[in-house]
């Protein structure tokens, strides 16, 4: 049975915590509203450029063009999206556990991971799993032109054939309850499924789809990877606003059990200096 002082110590620490973790949720709830505007404002940009890329797909010969070409897989780079900090449940490990699923789909090939986010880097490195390139503090200040940088590096790694395919991890997000792990080939850039040659739409493309192809095979590649930053971005944000929401109401729950533990502790330590005051002066009569 604890103290006085003891429960009192601790309902003291348990307030202080409790004061960070709403302090916390506060303004993970602030940042991730600008996050999510922004991956809302992205998206349709995004999904209209892979759509119109994909419609060129059908219009071009892909042999004369590098980042479509599809080759024998033997070498495949995984692009794992986390976030630098924790405090945010299982944001981070949930979209690991699903990049371990797809290194154990790829264990004949040879797999390279290139990691965005300090605890990416930390739990792979953690089990043995050799880190081809880490792009560290990508998130304390995000902008587009990180995301070129490394689009640009992953499409340099497979032009020159060190790699087959590119993958992009990342979490997904869905709504501020729900942040969904997803894999996304980046490279090579194949039509969607379902889509065949006869299904495609007669669109007339102005310039050429090959003059076309020049300038938005790059811009699609770098958005792609943009937009995997702000959808991490905002998962984070929302996954750590509801962690630290959860932290503070638990910490209100222990508050209010501990609360009656002292005053059950409280009172029995009064009646029993009654008892002896009682006693004493029974004695004394």
């Amino acid at each position: 049975m604890a103290t006085l002082r003891e429960l009192r110590t601790r309902v003291a620490s348990i307030k202080n915590i409790q004061r960070v973790t709403n302090a916390m949720q506060m303004v993970a709830a602030a940042k991730m509203r600008r996050a999510q505007d922004a991956i809302e404002a992205a998206r349709p940009y995004a999904q209209q450029l892979d759509r119109v890329l994909r419609e060129l797909h059908q219009s071009v010969d892909t042999d004369e063009q590098p980042l479509f070409k599809e080759r024998a897989l033997e070498r495949v780079a995984l692009v794992v999206v986390t976030s630098d900090r924790g405090l945010c449940g299982g944001f981070n490990s949930g979209l690991c556990r699903r990049v371990q699923t797809q290194l154990d789909a790829y264990a004949d090939a040879q797999v390279e991971l290139v990691t965005v986010g300090r605890k990416g880097r930390d739990y792979f490195g953690n089990r043995g799993h050799e880190i081809a390139h880490h792009h560290a503090d990508v998130f304390g200040q995000l902008e587009f032109a990180r995301a070129v940088d490394i689009a640009q590096d992953l499409t340099r790694s497979f032009i020159a054939g060190e790699t087959d395919r590119v993958l992009l991890c990342y979490s997904e997000f869905v709504s501020v309850a729900s942040q969904l792990p997803t894999v996304q080939q980046l490279l090579p850039i194949v039509p969607e499924e379902g889509m065949d040659e006869g299904g495609a739409a007669d669109y007339a493309f102005e310039p050429s789809p090959e003059a076309l192809l020049e300038t938005l095979v790059p811009r699609q590649i770098n958005f792609q990877v943009w937009r995997a930053l702000l959808e991490s971005n905002a998962g984070f944000f929302a996954a750590q606003m509801t962690a630290m929401d959860n932290a503070t109401k638990n910490a209100g729950d222990m508050l209010e059990d501990l609360t009656r533990e002292m005053n059950k502790e409280r009172q029995a330590s009064i009646t029993l200096e009654l008892m002896d005051i009682i006693g004493g002066a029974e004695a004394v009569a």
